[in-house]
């Protein structure tokens, strides 16, 4: 997931989905934010339980997995990335488009809504990943910082929304630059307010996703489909990868390569799944069995 989250238009919640956590991670942060809110009201014995019952050390264990990769392979993935644009595009659309086959083999009761829902969602998000743009070449000082606290509150819904890139989603809302400055001037304050938006929106959205799932599982997996492919505009290969948004036609010196990386990609993700599946001896399943539901609320998780 760290490894993801450094490169344009990848999603880490898409590999979460494809490696079979996507589930664990949402209950784990719903656990964290249920603690958080029962620490607000003053019940500190509430929040040690909603944590004891939740996999906070799980969740530690992911956190620091993802850190030391975003830390040791940010620079040679980043030059990866700008060295081999096509290629890497075309490895990076077999992935998400087999997670789109393992996020609808997820669907417990798959009709014509369904398949709706999808197109739309990959609709918009096709539409608005084309939209252009905007943002600064360092930090803006009449930048207000509420600004910054809700672009990281947006921009951390890449986490757990497959298909969402959250450093894509920072450069359309003109923070992606101004952010990365505030990095590299130490400045505290922006840095602060980031994160705070950052934990307020991951909060939000991990409880309000996993509502969803427990109730309308079927149709949430359906618009992240949709998602996932929406957002292979931004990993097309052609005419330079990671560059624009702008599509074209492969050409006769440019097709094959990106292709066949495309179609070891979608054979290695299925092909694991199918080898995880069976040492599992069941399905994945997205959302919480009802006894598990049911066994967290009177543990004291109270349910969203």
């Amino acid at each position: 997931m760290g490894a993801a989250d450094l490169v344009p238009g990848v999603s880490g919640g898409t590999v979460a989905l494809v490696v079979g956590i996507y589930g664990r991670l949402i209950d784990s942060l719903h656990a964290i934010a249920a603690a958080g809110v029962r620490l607000i009201r003053g019940d500190g014995r509430g929040a040690l339980d909603a944590l004891r019952h939740g996999p906070v050390l799980w969740l530690a264990s992911l956190g620091v997995g993802m850190l030391t990769v975003i830390l040791l392979a940010a620079g040679p993935l980043s030059a990866a990335v700008e060295a081999y644009p096509v290629p890497l595009a075309g490895l990076f659309v077999g992935l998400v488009l087999a997670a789109v086959v393992l996020c609808w083999r997820q669907l417990r009761a798959p009709s014509g809504s369904h398949r709706w829902i999808a197109a739309v969602a990959a609709a918009a998000t096709f539409v608005l990943l084309g939209l252009s743009p905007a943002g600064g070449t360092s930090l803006d000082q009449a930048t207000p910082l509420w600004w910054f606290f809700l672009g990281g509150a947006i921009a951390i819904t890449a986490m757990i929304l497959p298909g969402v890139s959250g450093s894509f989603l920072l450069v359309l809302l003109g923070l992606y630059t101004p952010v990365l400055g505030a990095v590299t001037e130490r400045n505290v304050v922006v840095l602060m307010v980031f994160a705070l938006g950052c934990a307020t929106g991951l909060a939000l959205s991990a409880t309000t996703l996993r509502w969803l799932l427990v109730r309308f599982h079927d149709a949430v997996l359906a618009a992240m489909v949709g998602l996932m492919i929406g957002s292979i505009r931004i990993l097309w290969p052609w005419p330079g990868g990671f560059e624009s948004t702008a599509l074209a036609l492969p050409t006769a010196s440019t097709w094959l390569v990106p292709t066949v990386l495309a179609g070891a990609g979608f054979v290695l993700v299925l092909g694991l799944d199918a080898l995880a599946s069976r040492l599992r001896g069941k399905e994945i399943d997205l959302a919480p069995a009802p006894e598990a539901e049911e066994s967290r609320t009177s543990a004291g998780v109270t349910r969203p």
